[in-house]
């Protein structure tokens, strides 16, 4: 298991590097994912969450048929995600302890690599299209708060300058964590 980063490290705003080589390291930092992932008690991991800015996420998630998907997808792409908009109940293991409703696309396609370097495709819809397309936001550089507007937007930043793990992670330090809180809020 390795530690989380949390919000306000410049690592989850940075987009990651594209994976060259497909060896043991890759293996093991995969096996490592896993770990840090069902520790935490996710669905999905991206690379850049435990400081390593390479494109590989790993998931363990339902779709909302109950059925399981499990994998990881090494240098992803998303390339397309479409059907109805879905606002949801989406949290992150960066941003512990807050949830919102997000918009998603109901279905998402992924394309990308496994760690041995076979070519996948991985399709789902639901809370499963949800965890694809949030987990490819990581890769790039995003937070589902990006996502989020309004009044959704502002307590869900709101909640994570209040939050008891926010100044240990620096949370102030992140542009959009950062956002001025109107007096009497």
């Amino acid at each position: 298991m390795r530690p989380l980063r949390l919000l306000g490290d410049p690592g989850l705003r940075t987009p990651c590097e594209e994976v060259t080589e497909f060896d043991g390291s890759l293996a093991k930092l995969v096996e490592d994912m896993f770990a840090t992932m069902y520790a935490a008690q996710g669905v999905g991991l991206a690379a850049n969450q435990i400081g390593v800015p390479l494109r590989v996420f790993v998931y363990d998630c339902p779709d909302d048929e109950d059925v399981r998907h499990l994998g990881h997808l090494v240098n992803p792409r998303l390339v397309a995600a479409d059907g109805v908009e879905m606002r949801g109940p989406e949290g992150c293991l960066s941003v512990p302890g807050i949830e919102a409703g997000t918009p998603r696309f109901d279905r998402a396609v992924v394309e990308g690599r496994t760690a041995d370097g076979a070519t996948v495709r991985v399709s789902g819809t639901g809370f499963f299209a949800r965890c694809l397309q949030h987990e490819c936001d990581h890769l790039d550089g995003g937070l589902y708060l990006d996502h989020l507007t309004g009044l959704r937007r502002f307590r869900a930043l709101r909640e994570a300058r209040r939050a008891p793990w926010a100044e240990r992670a620096g949370a102030a330090a992140d542009g959009t964590a950062a956002e001025p809180v109107p007096a009497g809020a």
